[in-house]
């Protein structure tokens, strides 16, 4: 499909640069087949059934970007996939000169060689490796806000830009997935009273999940892979609430990408999961494992936006998030967020 096709008009001011607080107070747009209902996150409970599985992703964000320098020369550097405990690929400002072999200082004792380079795409391998690695990263690393934000990264955002129910063990992501920074702990109880169940899976969000679609045509886009992990636990528990008739609730497009990517492409049954996906899902897509989509507000001609136009119908969305920006919903990582239904047929190009 032509990216253009994914492409809408946004007032600068309906991107939210601080998050909503409490979280569970930020709006939300619950988007059936049918319709346009305005909620707000805290309402969560009583769109949900019983038996209901939803699927969070509990990966934990590290501060990504780095500044250093190569010489007298600046470089700056954002991790998007690890590679072993030492070795990240990442990807690099400043980097027109940098060359395999040479070395990036970062702090006193803290460098990082430059292994492989393509384009502004670099394997770094650290002098330093597990924990004392990302202690490293705590004490000399940045959040790596997306850039639409328009600002720096602040003390805050360590808090704000990090799931409540983020595993600390799960270190590896570098940017949020942000449809779990509305909950808290209150919300996650009264599901639990509700009768939904909890699962929780593993994508480490990468950095390429902000790099732009700069190709013409969606077939000329290509993802950057992201390492996920869905446990033969938590398989089973997705597979026991749809054997008794639940819908299966992805907590985000990572929470969604990582299920589809485990399920059995004529049954749909989620299978345990372990290692890189670069699934792109546009309109077309046959999803087998998702019923409905938690997710906040994307950026236009962005792949996110392909997905929940896959999901939802590209008409549909369409129609949705003209609504949320005419009645003033809050878009992107720090905004409101939206409830989807799986809809198999899309409105017709005249609504």
């Amino acid at each position: 499909m032509r990216v253009d096709a994914f492409d809408f008009d946004l007032p600068r001011d309906r991107i939210a640069d601080r998050p909503a607080s409490p979280r569970d107070s930020a709006r939300c747009l619950r988007v059936t087949c049918d319709g346009l209902t305005d909620v707000i996150m805290r309402d969560l409970p009583d769109m949900l059934e019983p038996g209901d599985v939803m699927v969070f992703n509990d990966t934990r964000v590290i501060p990504a970007r780095l500044a250093g320098k190569r010489g007298e020369a600046k470089v700056e550097v954002t991790l998007h996939m690890r590679l072993n405990d030492d070795t990240w690929r990442a990807f690099a400002k400043g980097a027109k000169k940098l060359k395999p072999g040479q070395t990036i200082d970062f702090a006193d004792d803290f460098s990082a060689l430059v292994e492989e380079k393509d384009g502004g795409d670099v394997r770094l391998k650290f002098n330093r490796g597990g924990q004392a690695l990302m202690d490293a990263l705590k004490d000399h690393g940045h959040i790596p806000l997306p850039p639409y934000m328009g600002r720096e990264d602040d003390e805050s955002d360590r808090t704000d830009y990090q799931t409540v129910y983020s595993a600390p063990e799960k270190e590896g992501a570098v940017a949020a997935p942000t449809a779990g920074l509305h909950f808290t702990p209150e919300l996650l109880e009264r599901l639990d009273k509700r009768g939904v169940t909890r699962v929780f899976v593993t994508l480490h969000v990468g950095a390429g999940t902000f790099l732009p679609v700069t190709a013409d045509d969606t077939a000329d886009h290509k993802m950057h892979s992201e390492i996920g992990e869905i446990t033969p636990q938590a398989a089973e528990a997705i597979e026991a609430a749809r054997a008794g008739g639940g819908r299966v609730v992805a907590v985000g497009t990572t929470a969604l990408r990582l299920l589809e990517s485990a399920a059995d492409a004529e049954t749909g049954a989620v299978k345990p999961f372990s290692g890189p996906t670069d699934i792109f899902i546009t309109p077309g897509w046959r999803f087998r494992a998702v019923d409905k989509l938690m997710t906040n507000f994307h950026l236009p001609k962005s792949t996110l936006f392909m997905l929940v136009s896959a999901f939802s119908g590209l008409n549909r969305m369409k129609a949705a998030y003209g609504h949320a920006i005419e009645a003033g919903y809050r878009f992107y990582s720090y905004g409101d967020g939206s409830l989807l239904d799986r809809c198999d047929t899309d409105l017709p190009v005249s609504e």
